[in-house]
């Protein structure tokens, strides 16, 4: 592992398990078969407006978001696949100011899989490097990230977008020769609601699916990961948080209730350590500034514990 990937697992409080430090497969009885996956020039994307980046290593990290736009569709057809990944394209060139698609791939509601980030998939088949993306903030050299279509907050995915997620993620996992375990969901990461909590909950399957396909052995449940928490919220982690901030120096009150105090000292938290609120295109479902998740927590929980212990207490 590099150093730099070395201190952002530590500061983000992941864990590297004993499949190897970068995730690592150490044996596999099967081979992912290859999906369909349709290029740029498939969908006529716009040049890049600056050069990609390719790492030279493999990724650390397989992380699930969703689109939230268009929202949940009933267009299936190959033809819409193909357009929502120009619009993708257009909000993060035009409205991000990025040089390309921030995410390496999509899947649309439809099951169609198309390459998001130009080399994308030439880098992939490789199987040693990868494409940096622009959708995980302050992670992006260790993550690869799958854009799914729609908004899963409440509800389920398409069984085609299910299907295709799982051959997807297989083959990539494949590729690299990375355990099911390194599965990860945007939020994991930043505090935002991607990859929706409906799809996020279900991560744990996905996982399972993956090893299957793999022929390898379900990972086992971990360290829980950092609690999610919004304005509007109430209870007893609520409180706690609260009590960090107040330590922190933060005048929040200590009433458990996620309210626009506390929402503003984590914006104000989070502006100070210059954390990414606008990563992914999650954040175009509500304002997200005031989340207090995965990147937050270790900036405010005291010394004494480590990420783990403290991300078990808080799941408790």
């Amino acid at each position: 592992m590099g150093e730099a990937t070395r201190r952002a697992v530590l500061k983000g409080g992941l864990t590297v398990t004993a499949a190897g430090a970068l995730g690592v497969v150490a044996a596999r009885s099967a081979s992912a078969a290859v999906p369909q996956i349709h290029p740029t020039s498939e969908w006529n994307a716009r040049p890049a407006s600056g050069a990609i980046v390719v790492e030279n290593h493999k990724p650390t990290y397989l992380v699930v978001h969703h689109t939230v736009d268009p929202g949940n569709n009933t267009d299936y057809s190959l033809a819409h696949a193909l357009q929502i990944s120009r619009d993708i394209q257009n909000l993060h060139m035009d409205t991000r100011g990025w040089i390309d698609s921030g995410q390496q791939f999509t899947n649309s509601r439809g099951g169609h899989v198309t390459e998001g980030r130009h080399r994308s998939l030439e880098i992939l088949r490789g199987g040693t490097q990868h494409v940096q993306g622009a959708n995980v903030g302050n992670h992006n050299s260790e993550c690869l990230g799958i854009e799914n279509e729609g908004l899963y907050s409440t509800v389920d995915v398409p069984v085609a977008l299910w299907n295709s997620l799982v051959s997807l993620v297989a083959y990539i996992a494949d590729q690299y020769g990375i355990a099911p375990s390194f599965i990860k969901g945007h939020r994991d990461f930043n505090s935002t609601e991607c990859c929706g909590q409906v799809l996020y909950d279900r991560l744990p399957e996905l996982r399972t699916a993956v090893s299957q396909v793999l022929g390898v052995a379900a990972p086992r449940a971990g360290v829980p990961e950092w609690p999610l928490l919004k304005p509007g919220q109430t209870g007893p982690k609520v409180a706690t948080a609260q009590s960090f901030l107040r330590a922190a120096g933060y005048d929040v009150p200590a009433d458990g209730v996620f309210g626009r105090s506390t929402a503003d000292a984590v914006t104000r938290l989070a502006a100070a350590h210059g954390l990414s609120r606008e990563s992914c295109t999650a954040a175009r479902a509500a304002d997200e500034s005031g989340f207090l998740g995965s990147d937050v927590w270790p900036l405010i929980v005291p010394p004494g514990k480590s990420a783990a212990a403290w991300r078990t207490e808080l799941a408790h």
